[in-house]
């Protein structure tokens, strides 16, 4: 009977601790994401197909400029399609997703669809040379989205969590874990 009531736990705690943790593959760079009262999400960088937006957010990430900053944009109808953080000024509650850390990376055609779990530099509809600190993680496939946003990583791990984000919910700290 205690085995049995072991293996049900087993069972039902797996997926939790699944999308709670994830072992980078050796060559892989991966981002951490730990989200206030949601749990973490992984994203495997495409740093060969994007090295330059790949620097730029890693440069961030280093810097502790995601930490605190709240997800300004979650759109769910007409179905689920993507959640999008990287304003600053969202630390503040503004979650007009206006802001940026002043650069300008170039799209970077990477070869990878927008489907669900992909990771896009975010930027203006009008120039798509001009992206920054903004970025999207797909809930679904977007493929209107293909060769207009450099698709720089890969949701690998947490997409249960990722599925459960609410605007304004808060990123308590992103970090390289490879």
């Amino acid at each position: 009977m205690r085995f049995l009531f072991l293996l049900v736990l087993t069972v039902l705690l797996l997926p939790l601790a699944a999308a709670q943790d994830y072992r980078p593959k050796p060559g892989e760079t991966v981002l951490k994401m730990e989200v206030e009262g949601r749990g973490n999400i992984f994203i495997r960088l495409n740093t060969r197909e994007a090295p330059k937006t790949t620097a730029h957010i890693l440069n961030l990430v280093r810097s502790g400029f995601y930490n605190g900053q709240r997800f300004h944009r979650v759109e769910r109808t007409p179905k689920p399609y993507l959640v999008q953080t990287g304003d600053p000024g969202s630390k503040g509650g503004d979650l007009s997703g206006k802001g940026g850390s002043g650069a300008r990376i170039p799209y970077e055609e990477t070869g990878f669809n927008n489907d669900a779990g992909a990771v896009g530099l975010a930027h203006d509809m009008s120039d798509k040379n001009a992206g920054d600190s903004q970025f999207y993680m797909l809930l679904d496939r977007a493929s209107f989205l293909n060769n207009n946003y450099t698709v720089f990583g890969r949701v690998v791990g947490g997409m249960d969590v990722l599925q459960k984000i609410q605007r304004g919910d808060r990123i308590v700290s992103i970090s390289v874990i490879s």
